[in-house]
């Protein structure tokens, strides 16, 4: 099982990178990996809203089926892997001195036998740790630049 957590703090408080987040559409703007989002459900928003994700990372390209699992508005947005790569992830956001906000992503992936199984599961580990901290980055500069208010 892959365990990825990457964390940035963004300086404008949690209300506003919550109004960023919440829009499930727009996270291939500050997702590298995330090439195109389409929606299994009616609802776009909250628990047991499902989707696709066209994802990219290097070679190799899936559609990563999701479901979100937690809606804690401000605080917390769950999600379950149910595709070709399953597990959980998280989305914390904690309020931080001068308005500004922690961000935390945290997920539990396991890859599939030819995928590399739990060898892939290490590996991919590694290179998603360097491709969500890089999503976080885009994610600071979008909140930052005005995404949300």
């Amino acid at each position: 099982m892959a365990r990825i957590r990457v964390r940035t703090t963004i300086d404008a408080p949690p209300r506003a990178v919550w109004r960023a987040i919440e829009d499930i559409s727009t996270h291939v703007e500050w997702m590298a990996d995330a090439r195109a989002i389409r929606f299994l459900t009616p609802q776009r928003r909250g628990v047991g809203t499902a989707f696709e994700c066209d994802t990219a990372v290097g070679p190799f390209t899936l559609t990563d089926v999701m479901e979100i699992t937690r809606w804690d508005r401000g605080k917390a947005m769950g999600v379950r892997h149910v595709g070709v790569v399953t597990g959980e992830g998280t989305f914390r956001l904690r309020s931080r001195r001068g308005g500004r906000t922690k961000f935390v992503w945290r997920e539990r992936l396991r890859f599939p036998w030819w995928l590399g199984g739990p060898v892939g599961a290490w590996f991919g580990a590694i290179v998603l740790d360097l491709v969500w901290r890089g999503n976080l980055r885009r994610l600071k500069r979008y909140v930052e630049a005005g995404a949300g208010r």
